[in-house]
């Protein structure tokens, strides 16, 4: 049997802290992805909140949508 070799990667980031904050994210000062800005607009639509105004980055769209989804129940 192969001894197992240990993963540095996951011994520096424990599954239980997998996710980052947003406001951490390297790229979260990138414009919105699409898939981001189509599922903002959904939930938008379904929360009967106004859609935010265009140019949110990465980062401010992932919050918005976890905004939304804590309203939502979802």
């Amino acid at each position: 049997m192969a001894d197992h070799i240990a993963n540095p990667k996951l011994e520096d980031h424990p599954a239980d802290n997998a996710e980052k904050d947003p406001e951490n994210w390297v790229t979260g000062d990138e414009p919105m992805t699409g898939a981001q800005a189509s599922y903002l607009n959904t939930l938008c639509e379904e929360a009967k909140v106004e859609l935010p105004e265009k140019g949110l980055t990465k980062a401010e769209a992932s919050q918005r949508i976890d905004e939304l989804k804590a309203k939502l129940g979802k």
